[in-house]
């Protein structure tokens, strides 16, 4: 259930209010509200925006528009002044967590020390880092960090988990979108596929709304100047005038003595509002469109569409989820999952409304908590990895260990050799993303294993990614000759702008046939690369035992394999990879009698080190 406070509210507003004075509490929920008007300075709203971002990851968008001060220290982590010092954006959330805690704590007449907490279902690993740690500064124990589709889909469908049913969760609120496509089946939820955004939600709208009363206050007072507290009110009234559009079809907004010489007043109709907001939504499309084909579905294999966040009340959001995904009318029923149903009809899958969009993922949140603790059976909650990890191999190659849409938690690895004779160490260069050309990805962290120096692709280093029910990663580098090995939590944050991962997959999929044609000629060049170093030292040991007929093909090969690679686009770093190609085997074909001769003295070398032989 969703619990009340001593009010009877079951929900808190986002906001924290810091008054002056080191030794006074923060306010939190609707006191800090009202306390916005008068501080905005120091009342921080939509925070979660914030969480787990470095200073040079903020927008100036994002630095113009806020009635608070950034501290911006570069690649460090972001912070925000207070009347009470500098704070992280996890410490601001933790006096959210700290609120929640005090009213389930007096509800239940129980002490409150673990919790379940909800995120974005593409949230990064630094963002799941910060909701984390706000929830061990609440004094909790964080026992799982879930995506909030999923949660959505817990809370819609748990009284029919023994259907079988495909659903895809639509999550719409006020700072971040996300879209997630689940399998429901014998109590197991599986989540297919997710994409999202981070930066995107009804803040944006807000925006729109605001520019435009800007607009219609300036058109009747002049160009003037406002405050911050002046701002404040009137993004409030957007947003009061957004929320009653909602059920109206209009809706008035007075402003009395906004300035002392003025007090305005206007009308917002909902047709102006939806023009407005239609650019916004409408960038849920592609994410939609993505998590559909990432789940290699239709829109008519879906049983339901499920519609979450406070921003899918809005009528124009419903119409457009509606036909985005061909839906049936709109199910009214609560949590229905409908089952034995057909998943390839031709009438579409139901939008389902029927739970409360602003609590679905608190009670699904509930759920988690109530199977965790063995009070609910018979259900599972599987979720996925939204973007692949690997790490960086020779030739500057992403090598992918955990492919994107992995079910977590997961444990995967594989064995790396040295690519260079004697080396004295292994750096290990954490990637995500979806591109073949390592650069072309992220780097989420590095960490260094040292070994004995030994031959080339002698030493053996083993790489293992560990991804925990909580999304976070862990990487264990080890060499199988000493045991020794290094482990790195990774914590660091992605140093690229948060809209980027929306980008990523997007760009895999422009970018798909020169990669894969990058990929093809950098492995076809280190073969070639070795080959020929091995054919050289062949003839150099061996080449007195061959005739001039079996040398002179060798050392023509080995001139058009050389020529071949000479082929690359200093640009591009691809060449002819069917040349190159073509040329290895006319090397391999030419050099086979030399093989023969290297393999005979190989295996009388170690015939003879073993004493076999004399």
């Amino acid at each position: 259930m969703v619990l009340a406070d001593d009010s009877g509210r079951r929900l808190t507003p986002s906001v924290v209010h810091y008054p002056a004075g080191s030794n006074t509490a923060p306010l939190v929920g609707i006191e800090a509200k009202r306390s916005a008007h008068l501080h905005p300075a120091s009342t921080f709203a939509s925070i979660k925006r914030f969480m787990g971002r470095r200073s040079s990851e903020v927008h100036e968008s994002e630095i113009k528009s806020a009635p608070w001060k950034f501290i911006l220290d570069g690649n460090h982590p972001l912070r925000v002044e207070t009347p009470q010092g500098p704070r992280l954006p996890e410490e601001i959330s933790a006096e959210i967590l700290k609120k929640l805690v005090a009213v389930a704590s007096h509800r239940l007449e129980t002490e409150i020390t673990r919790a379940v907490i909800t995120v974005p279902a593409y949230f990064n690993d630094a963002q799941r880092q910060a909701t984390q740690r706000a929830g061990e500064e609440a004094g909790l124990t964080v026992e799982r960090i879930i995506n909030e589709p999923t949660a959505a889909a817990l809370a819609y469908g748990i009284d029919k988990s023994h259907t079988d049913a495909r659903v895809a969760v639509f999550d719409l609120g006020g700072g971040t979108f996300d879209i997630s496509i689940l399998h429901l089946t014998e109590g197991v939820f599986q989540v297919l596929s997710t994409s999202g955004d981070t930066q995107l939600g009804g803040d944006d709208i807000d925006s729109a709304i605001i520019a435009w009363l800007l607009g219609e206050v300036r058109g009747a007072a002049g160009d003037l100047t406002l405050s911050a507290e002046q701002m404040r009110r009137i993004r409030d009234a957007a947003e009061e005038a957004k929320i009653r559009l909602s059920t109206s079809e209009s809706a008035g907004i007075i402003l009395p003595f906004l300035t002392p010489e003025l007090s305005f007043e206007t009308t917002l109709s909902r047709e102006n509002l939806e023009s407005m907001a239609m650019p916004v939504v409408r960038r849920t499309r592609n994410h939609c469109l993505r998590a559909l084909r990432d789940a290699g579905l239709e829109p008519a294999d879906l049983d339901q569409v499920i519609l979450v966040g406070g921003q899918t009340r809005m009528p124009m959001v419903r119409t457009f989820v509606k036909e985005l995904f061909a839906c049936q009318d709109f199910g009214e029923s609560r949590g229905s999952l409908r089952v034995g149903v057909d998943p390839h009809r031709a009438d579409g899958p139901v939008l389902n409304t029927g739970t409360d969009p602003d609590e679905a993922v608190a009670l699904g949140a509930a759920i988690q908590g109530a199977i965790l603790s063995g009070a609910l059976k018979n259900v599972v909650l599987m979720d996925v990895t939204p973007l692949s990890l690997g790490i960086e191999t020779f030739g500057g190659l992403m090598n992918v260990i955990i492919p994107r849409n992995t079910t977590i938690p997961v444990k995967a690895g594989e064995m790396f050799t040295n690519a260079v004779d004697f080396q004295k160490s292994m750096l290990i260069r954490v990637l995500q993303g979806e591109r073949e050309k390592a650069a072309d990805n992220w780097e989420l962290g590095q960490l260094t294993i040292e070994f004995e120096p030994l031959p080339r692709a002698t030493a053996r280093v083993g790489v293992q990614f560990e991804i925990d029910s909580n999304g976070v990663l862990h990487v264990l580098a080890r060499d199988t000759r000493t045991g020794k090995d290094q482990i790195v939590e990774i914590r660091s944050a992605v140093d690229v702008e948060d809209e980027a991962v929306q980008q990523m997959v997007e760009s895999s999929v422009e970018h798909a046939f020169s990669d894969l044609a990058h990929r093809r000629w950098v492995e076809a060049k280190q073969r070639a690369r070795e080959t020929i170093d091995a054919t050289r030292a062949g003839l150099e040991a061996y080449g007195n035992q061959l005739d001039e007929s079996e040398r002179a093909p060798i050392e023509q090969a080995l001139d058009s394999t050389l020529k071949a690679l000479e082929s690359e686009d200093p640009d591009t770093g691809t060449g002819d990879t069917a040349l190159l190609k073509s040329s290895l085997a006319s090397l391999d074909d030419a050099s086979s009698a030399l093989a023969e001769i290297m393999m005979e003295a190989l295996s009388e070398e170690f015939l003879r080190s073993r004493g076999l032989i004399q």
